[in-house]
């Protein structure tokens, strides 16, 4: 069985890593959807619900599965089975970080990195941009799932000032 893993903070999920999640469900015969739990960082979401956001969007894929994992990212692609990483680049700058990445974690446990490009559509999108822009009110109906536009809604949009 040919298995990946796309991993990230998904803090929250955008349709940027929707994208990269169902190409990569197509030349896999599984993908896991790793959601890094990091102690040194307080998400704006929880691991949980990032979690319970990421299963409901990604419920149409037959061959998606959402799992948390701590610590190296390799040994949770061990304990998965899964020898491939998936990762979205949307820029160059993007490729300086993950290259490093890629080669240490080939390096320590053999697992491969295939890059994918970002679809042009949500080349300038991430997460932080999203939460910036909800947190003022911007439409962001464009960038994220309905699911991910109302909770961020509930949680950031500030009321107006007089």
């Amino acid at each position: 069985m040919r298995r990946a893993v796309c991993p990230g903070s998904f803090d929250p999920v955008t349709n940027g890593h929707l994208d990269i999640v169902g190409r990569a469900s197509r030349l896999f015969d599984e993908v896991i959807v790793g959601v890094l739990v990091n102690q040194s960082k307080s998400g704006l979401f929880t691991v949980e619900e990032r979690i319970d956001m990421l299963r409901e969007v990604t419920a149409s894929y037959d061959n998606v599965r959402v799992e948390s994992f701590r610590g190296l990212l390799v040994d949770f692609c061990r304990a998965q089975q899964a020898s491939v990483l998936i990762k979205g680049l949307r820029a160059v700058s993007d490729f300086d970080y993950e290259l490093q990445m890629a080669q240490m974690n080939i390096g320590l446990a053999g697992v491969e990195t295939l890059f994918m490009p970002t679809n042009p559509l949500y080349s300038f999108l991430s997460s932080s941009l999203v939460k910036d822009v909800a947190k003022w009110g911007g439409d962001i109906s464009a960038h994220v799932p309905d699911r991910v536009r109302e909770e961020l809604s509930a949680r950031l949009v500030r009321p107006p000032r007089d």
